[in-house]
């Protein structure tokens, strides 16, 4: 992992992932000048997909959400470079990835400070052709042992002692190769003991139920019953 420090900004990549000039990498311009970009999806913002020299790739820009975040859309208190969220996010996604864990190799970050706040984005991999739950479920069921495959993941993640605090069906993609990935680790982080572990297995449960009310999505009660064998290694 390099780093890049240009007056009042901070950018950290990986040199071997990230071929182009960091400092012009966020710029949505310059993918658009390559003719690189792939596409976008609309969420708390928009998240670019663009095509790196190396890999896909996802640029997302930092917002806030909830009622705070129609205030202040995208601005946080400076407390230090590597306390910003950019930082945290990267440097929490190559742990993981050293964990051996399906999470997106992070290519780049970057936080720009302007007095007291910090204004910050991401580059990170796309993972080709993978699909979230969500737009799955709709579709067609899950097997028992993809359901269990879930679980093992969500285990990795837990034994590696991390905590997703958006732990939901949506930051769940499954590949073409049947392999299952963890994605978006905003405000997410590292916990010491166990005591987390059962909230966070339950906001995920939310989520398969929620969904079903929300997208009609294919599960059943069942089928958590299949995840939990695989987190407990069944």
């Amino acid at each position: 992992m390099e780093r890049l420090s240009l007056n009042n900004t901070h950018i950290w990549f990986d040199e071997t992932l990230l071929k182009e000039k960091p400092e012009l990498c966020f710029d949505i311009a310059f993918w658009q000048q390559k003719d690189a970009v792939l596409g976008s999806a609309t969420g708390r913002g928009i998240t670019w997909f663009v095509q790196t020299d190396t890999v896909p790739a996802a640029l997302r820009h930092y917002r806030r959400g909830g009622l705070f975040g129609k205030l202040v859309k995208d601005s946080y208190l400076f407390a230090g470079w590597e306390s910003t969220r950019a930082a945290e996010e990267f440097n929490l996604l190559h742990y993981l990835r050293d964990a051996g864990i399906a999470v997106p190799r992070p290519l780049a970050a970057r936080a720009v400070r302007e007095g007291l706040t910090y204004q910050a984005d991401i580059l990170v991999e796309k993972i080709d052709g993978a699909r979230d739950l969500v737009g799955i479920l709709t579709e067609e069921t899950l097997t028992t042992a993809q359901y269990r495959a879930v679980g093992r993941l969500v285990r990795q993640l837990h034994d590696a002692g991390v905590c997703h605090t958006d732990l939901n069906i949506h930051n769940i993609l499954l590949d073409n190769e049947g392999l299952f990935w963890l994605i978006d680790f905003d405000k997410c982080g590292r916990r010491d003991g166990d005591s987390w572990k059962a909230a966070n297995l339950s906001r995920l449960q939310r989520s398969f139920n929620k969904e079903v009310g929300r997208f009609q999505i294919r599960w059943q009660p069942a089928d958590w019953d299949a995840l939990m064998q695989g987190y407990q290694g069944q």
